[in-house]
């Protein structure tokens, strides 16, 4: 229907316009049934690398690959060209201005073109690959490589929201279009056939995330494409702050398609994925603040006056000493009284546009009075930062969930959340705070390449935990994502083959889209696509592989070590001391009633577990290694409790009941001498500056002249194909612009056979060679072929060039 009305669209007869429109409204309320779409034309894309000859297909290089015009002829720079719609509109353009383009399916020659690499680990053989490309040729040139072989695919596809931020990100159609969700299907399709071809039928798994705009149809067209796979979704927690969307609920999630092959083995957790505190618990993780500026480009000054408001800062203190009325829009921020000693700080963003606090003001007032709100002061006034506890957090420390250990020098809360590990399946229903995508990606992210280059990436700790689930097991797992964006998969990959040694390989894939803003900023200045000063802004070369070669040298984009820590899920022995807890709001000696509330409320957030009380005694304790708390009643029998834990490793939480700081103090004291510390597991962590012992070389997808290839012009530049083919074991190797009779590559497990009359000599060097398990032969006799791999033992051999040119002449029919 949408080829039908682009079609509609170009009569001139208004009369036959409406009638025609009239008839396919009738048709459009046929009803139908299962997942239905349109198949639209096929997409185009450009090829840089091909020559512009007479009948070629180009299109302007400023302009959509979709917009076509046919090569008539060339004069000297410039080309008479007929467009390839019903105008058929004859022009002359400049060659310079043109580009190449084929329609998705048509026969293609592609090859990788290196533009950079990072080699953090000179002694693995390991190497992961970025290759800059429009996916869906890249996928073709993939299937070539490794059909049936790969372990892992994960894909964040476009989440057709229609942002624009980067094409890629979400924006595939415009939000406009009343075909937008048959255009996505219709893309997905494409591309999903493509993967089918890719993982291995008999234990593999596909990975896709996407929100609530396109989740219904993505599952029903992997329902109809992949019907011999167990297919089920989970929802995630990604912001559990939610969005804030007018008249409609806050959304805090995402979902995730798991679709999974052949006899596939889930790795079982420690945790269920479940309970929103469990990892916080399991890692002994402290409070999660919340920055209280809201973000949101809706989140202006004039949007809730209420929440415009200044907070006054005392510069000696570094303490927040109150905080103002709110500001109605007539009133300018600076015409405000400051108090003496103090600056005012409002929210701001970057460029200083006046946003919102994410509470009121009177709200916020009671925050700051009980310790849930605090200022962490920059090397500027400008970049102090106010921190606040959400409702959760709130909630968890007045019920008892999280330990509070005590205020900070702000009058802050302190505390963490503690539980016991678990072993379990994990559950469809996933809370996990390091998937906090606010957090674990956009902030993570900002510290390996700085600010405003990537928004909303996925946290590394979500992909990672996603893929583990199913590569746990596989230490040489090959893992795919054809829609690596900023590149988290490969950061979680490197993560997990740290945690366990692993040696898995990941391929990503992303075009080098730079967005609408930043479009809008370079044409003005005569910049197109293919422009190095327009192509360096691209999400490819300015945001995947900085952070790629970043997080790998362990060197943020400033040339500074990166900060912070990754935590692993791996654990290791500490010593660590007990807690103590003050109850200083009762007093001894207590009831037997008293006790047993007392109890109650402790064991509310269920991170407390003693023994039951079952008589009026001084003290409560046990060696019953479920019991993790013990209480002292009666201050005077102190001596007895401490003598009855001695040797209890099991008690890591300890009250002592008494309103004298001096005798808390003191019990303490003598029971940090007696009993001293614990072992306890606890997840290991190293710092982001090490960065990972890993090799990566960054391609952009090119596409060769099929005359050239067959002739055996263009060896060099299939090169890294070979190579990849082969596994992609050890350094790509490069040639100088001379092509060798054979070349034999035992650092990369393979070898060709250039010219066939030196195959006797090749093949006596292969039989010393026992690391080369490929073998490419280029000859175009299959005779010829057949006899000279019939002499050498080795595990594969292809014939060049008809192996490759065979592949890709036959696209069309895939």
């Amino acid at each position: 229907m949408a080829a039908i009305n682009d079609l509609i669209e170009r009569i001139s007869d208004p009369a036959l316009k409406a009638r025609l429109l009239q008839e396919v409204a009738k048709l459009q309320k046929s009803k139908k049934f299962g997942l239905v779409f349109e198949e639209h034309l096929p997409e185009c894309a450009q090829l840089p690398d091909v020559p512009i000859r007479k009948g070629s297909f180009v299109s302007l290089k400023d302009d959509t690959p979709n917009h076509a015009w046919r090569v008539l002829e060339i004069n000297g720079d410039n080309a008479r060209c007929e467009k390839q719609d019903d105008s058929h509109e004859i022009n002359d353009l400049a060659l310079s201005s043109l580009v190449c383009v084929t329609q998705f399916g048509n026969p293609i020659y592609p090859f990788l073109k290196s533009i950079d690499k990072i080699k953090n680990a000179p002694d693995s053989d390991l190497w992961h690959t970025l290759i800059e490309a429009d996916n869906y040729h890249a996928l073709q040139l993939l299937v070539y490589l490794y059909a049936g072989k790969v372990d892992c695919i994960y894909i964040d596809p476009p989440y057709n929201t229609g942002a624009k931020d980067w094409k890629y990100n979400n924006d595939y159609v415009d939000s406009n279009d009343s075909y937008r969700h048959s255009k996505w299907l219709s893309m997905m399709k494409k591309r999903l056939e493509l993967s089918k071809k890719l993982l291995n039928p008999k234990d593999s798994v596909l990975i896709v995330t996407i929100d609530e705009k396109e989740y219904l149809h993505l599952g029903c067209l992997l329902e109809q494409m992949f019907p011999e796979a167990k297919i089920q979704m989970i929802s995630t927690i990604i912001k559990p702050e939610g969005t804030n969307r007018t008249n409609e609920f806050s959304r805090t999630n995402e979902y995730i398609y798991f679709i999974m092959l052949g006899s596939f083995n889930l790795y079982l957790s420690k945790q269920t994925m479940f309970d929103e505190t469990e990892e916080l618990m399991e890692t002994t993780t402290p409070i999660k603040w919340r920055n209280l500026r809201r973000r949101e480009k809706t989140s202006i000054r004039t949007a809730r006056p209420n929440q415009f408001y200044p907070i006054f800062i005392n510069q000696e203190t570094k303490m927040i000493q109150s905080i103002g009325d709110a500001l109605t829009p007539d009133v300018n921020r600076f015409s405000i009284p400051i108090p003496d000693n103090c600056f005012a700080l409002f929210p701001l963003s970057g460029n200083g546009t006046e946003m919102l606090w994410g509470k009121e003001y009177g709200s916020a007032r009671i925050l700051l009075q009980k310790g849930y709100l605090k200022a962490k002061l920059g090397k500027t006034k400008d970049k102090t930062l106010i921190y606040y506890l959400p409702e959760g957090v709130v909630t968890d420390i007045e019920t008892g969930k999280i330990i509070v250990t005590g205020r900070g020098k702000q009058n802050e809360i302190e505390g963490y959340y503690f539980t016991d590990e678990v072993v379990s399946l994990p559950k469809t229903i996933w809370n996990v705070p390091s998937h906090n995508a606010q957090t674990n990606g956009s902030l993570l992210l900002k510290k390996v390449i700085g600010e405003n280059r990537f928004d909303f990436p996925k946290s590394l700790y979500a992909v990672h935990d996603t893929i583990r689930f199913f590569v746990a097991n596989k230490p040489n797992a090959l893992i795919l994502d054809f829609f690596a964006g900023s590149g988290t998969t490969l950061h979680a990959v490197n993560l997990l083959n740290k945690e366990d040694g692993g040696n898995r390989r990941c391929i990503m894939v992303t075009n080098n889209e730079i967005g609408e803003p930043k479009e809008r900023e370079l044409q003005p200045l005569g910049l197109k696509p293919g422009d190095e000063e327009w192509e360096k802004w691209g999400i490819a070369r300015y945001v995947n592989w900085p952070r790629t070669k970043c997080s790998i040298s362990g060197i943020d984009i400033e040339g500074n070590p990166i900060s912070g820590d990754y935590i692993t899920t791996n654990s290791e022995v500490k010593y660590v001391d007990r807690n103590y807890v003050q109850l200083d709001y009762l007093v001894s000696p207590m009831s037997f009633i008293q006790k047993k509330r007392l109890l109650i409320l402790l064991n509310k957030g269920k991170a407390f577990k003693f023994p039951t009380l079952t008589s009026d005694v001084p003290f409560l304790v046990s060696d019953d290694d479920k019991c993790n708390a013990s209480i002292l009643f009666d201050p005077e029998m102190s001596e007895e409790w401490i003598q009855t834990m001695d040797g209890m490793n099991n008690i890591t939480d300890l009250f002592i009941v008494t309103p004298n700081k001096s005798q808390f103090s003191e019990i303490k004291s003598e029971a940090e001498a007696f009993l001293g510390s614990i072992e306890k597991n606890v997840p290991m962590v190293f710092p982001m500056a090490s960065g990972f012992k890993t090799n990566v070389e960054f391609f952009k997808l090119g596409f060769l002249d099929k005359t050239c290839v067959s002739l055996g012009r263009q060896f060099k530049e299939m090169l890294p194909i070979l190579w990849m083919k082969t596994g992609a074991i050890g350094e790509c190797p490069e040639l100088s612009e001379e092509i060798p009779n054979m070349l034999l590559l035992p650092q990369n497990h393979f070898a060709i056979l250039v010219k066939e009359s030196y195959f006797s000599e090749f093949k006596d060097q292969l039989e010393n060679l026992p690391q080369i398990d490929t073998v490419y032969i280029v000859t175009d006799s299959e005779s010829a072929y057949q006899n000279m791999i019939s002499q050498i033992k080795v595990k594969y051999t292809y014939q060049l060039y008809k192996d490759y040119l065979d592949n890709f002449r036959i696209n069309l029919s895939r």
